[in-house]
């Protein structure tokens, strides 16, 4: 049964502006990994914007948006070896996560040059 899904569309150059002009911006909003990742990446604004609009599309899925708390460093995107990106979490975005009884969790990353996406789905059993 689907708990909830969410989607999000994020300007490449806003993150890129974002990253260059502000000093805290990437500690703010990504984990170590996530900023390893995307750093290593040929496309390194497209990969962090992708992650930022999976991070707000999460947010979407569990109903509540940035009311309950939750840090940008708590939703972590990862990628399996396959390359298939993953959410990981901690702190209240994963209690919230429980409270809803959520037992999968999938995410699609996607972007363009210009615009980054990402669509979040979340589910349980009956």
């Amino acid at each position: 049964m689907v708990v909830g899904v969410g989607i999000d569309l994020i300007e490449v150059a806003r993150i890129e502006r974002s990253v260059t002009s502000t000093e805290s911006f990437m500690s703010k909003v990504f984990s170590s990994k996530e900023v390893d990742k995307c750093l290593k990446s040929n496309n390194k604004y497209q990969c962090l914007a992708a992650r930022f609009a999976g991070k707000e599309a999460f947010m979407k899925a569990i109903g509540t948006g940035w009311s309950k708390g939750i840090k940008w460093t708590e939703i972590q995107i990862l990628n399996h070896e396959s390359g298939q990106p993953y959410l990981c979490l901690s702190g209240k975005a994963e209690e919230a996560v429980q409270q809803l009884g959520v037992e999968r969790m999938h995410i699609s990353l996607s972007h363009l040059a210009e615009i980054a996406s990402a669509v979040v789905v979340l589910e349980k059993e009956y």
